[in-house]
């Protein structure tokens, strides 16, 4: 900083007494300043004021305690300060083009008895001067990492640097680096790409107080491998039926794009009758022997990919006549003929279930009948014993006494039966 005294007496004898006015700064005293926060290249404004001013003498030194301002009149020869005002109870100055020389402690002094002083710190903020990402490699393969760095060259203090890709944060290693009064600061950021990444914007971010959104970005370059998807064109709903058409086109997407595409029957050959135009498949008259799984393969410098098509050729439909009408009234159940897989499953399972139930009706009949006849055995048996059940066992005292006499009856029966015959 330049700084003289004005030639003649008064300047040595303002000297004299700004010398003799240092006093340590304390409590009760009745100036009043501020610290103050400036941007290097900015305008910092000094203000020394006084409460219950009783029109003593301020004056404004710089850190080398050189007299900037005495009331109103600048012995020093530095023209950035200037008055900006000047009244009993306030001088305020102004400094403009602000550099990092310029920071230190400013002392307002007041001329009473005792004298007073107080001082006031001017902090220089210094942005960062360059901002630049330096990417690993301009382009990438899916699938690796690349290391990007990104550096915020003096500044001060030393700044924060955030990365984002496009609107998601992500973390870096940050690595300080000082130089006189200046920082350096790089930051590191490791990044797996894929190909969702493609074009993509890695942005760094600075954090500054002498500074807002200050950031720079790279766009990144990921090159993948082929993206392969096959379409129906033809029959566009429905099944593939013997006799029929087949249609199929064959679509891929990579960076760079495929330069080869080719088509081919998996575990099998070709059939002669297909036509291979380009990224289109084509059977004109499909037949079972067509039944297999066709692949479309495409490639490109980073790779190859493919998509596959599992072909099954169905019957072809089939039609049922008109039903006739008799004279017997009777009840008509229209069929439906779908043109459908799903059609001719329901029409088996219909089947099926009109063949179990036929069985069990017979076994439910059959069982019937059983039991019929076992009912009407039973009840022949049981009007047998009824008939030979033996006679005077019931006219008996006790239960001995009626079984001899049941035994007795039956010999009397027998002797009987013999003496008639």
């Amino acid at each position: 900083m330049a700084g003289g005294g004005a030639p003649g007496l008064l300047p040595l004898l303002l000297l004299l007494l700004s010398a003799a006015a240092i006093i340590p700064r304390g409590d009760g005293q009745n100036l009043v300043t501020e610290d103050v926060t400036v941007v290097e290249g900015d305008v910092a404004t000094i203000s020394c004021r006084v409460k219950n001013s009783d029109d003593s003498v301020i004056q404004l030194l710089n850190p080398n305690r050189q007299t900037i301002y005495f009331r109103d009149f600048r012995p020093l020869k530095d023209s950035r300060f200037q008055l900006v005002n000047f009244s009993n109870s306030e001088l305020r100055v102004s400094l403009t083009n602000v550099s990092i020389s310029d920071e230190g402690r400013y002392f307002c002094q007041l001329y009473t008895d005792p004298p007073q002083e107080i001082y006031t710190t001017i902090t220089v903020l210094v942005p960062p001067r360059n901002l630049v990402i330096d990417i690993e490699k301009e382009t990438a393969v899916e699938g690796e990492e690349i290391e990007l760095n990104c550096t915020a060259m003096a500044s001060r203090p030393a700044t924060t640097i955030r990365w984002f890709k496009g609107n998601k944060e992500l973390t870096g290693k940050s690595e300080v680096e000082r130089w006189s009064d200046m920082y350096t600061v790089t930051s590191q950021l490791l990044l797996k790409v894929g190909r969702e990444d493609d074009g993509v914007p890695v942005i760094c971010l600075v954090d500054h107080p002498a500074v807002k959104d200050l950031q720079t970005q790279r766009y990144l370059e990921v090159m993948y491998k082929p993206q392969v998807r096959v379409s129906q064109n033809y029959p566009l709903q429905g099944l593939t039926r013997e006799g029929e058409p087949l249609e199929l086109t064959c679509t891929a997407f990579g960076k760079p794009q495929p330069t080869d595409m080719r088509w081919l029957r998996v575990d099998d050959e070709m059939p002669q009758h297909v036509v291979v135009s380009g990224s289109n498949l084509l059977i004109s008259n499909l037949n079972k022997t067509d039944n297999g799984t066709y692949r479309c393969e495409a490639s490109n410098a980073v790779g190859k990919s493919h998509a596959d098509y599992m072909l099954f050729v169905y019957d072809p439909p089939t039609t049922i006549p008109p039903p006739t009408t008799t004279t017997t009234t009777t009840t008509t159940i229209p069929t439906t003929i779908t043109d459908s897989r799903a059609g001719e499953e329901g029409a088996i399972r219909s089947v099926d279930h009109a063949v179990v139930g036929g069985v069990v009706a017979v076994v439910v009949f059959a069982m019937l009948c059983l039991l019929i006849i076992l009912g009407r055995y039973f009840a022949r048996h049981k009007g047998t014993y009824f008939t030979h059940e033996a006679k005077g066992a019931d006219d008996a005292a006790d239960a001995d006494t009626a079984i001899i006499n049941a035994e007795g009856g039956q010999n009397n029966s027998e002797e009987k039966k013999e003496y008639f015959i």
